[in-house]
């Protein structure tokens, strides 16, 4: 059926046309055996990419990841996030 259908159909898709054939068999089931197969289905549009990752290096961990301070005044931290 994938190749039948110029190996576009995805998951979905396949599964609703073997509904419509009388098959009966799970959406997870077909997502299962594709994976097994090494099938995908083609994706429209672009890939959204939300963060990009800058080239600037991570500060330095003044403190060791040692929030507590022995006494008062000791040890000051700051989050700009």
């Amino acid at each position: 059926m994938f190749e039948a259908n110029f190996v576009v159909y995805g998951v979905h898709k396949i599964w609703r046309q073997l509904g419509r054939e009388d098959t009966a068999v799970a959406r997870c089931t077909v997502a299962r055996l594709m994976r097994q197969m090494g099938l995908r289905g083609v994706v429209r549009g672009k890939e959204i990419r939300t963060t990009i990752p800058g080239k600037t290096p991570c500060p330095a961990d003044r403190v060791n990841r040692q929030f507590r301070a022995a006494r008062p005044n000791l040890l000051w931290l700051a989050d700009f996030t």
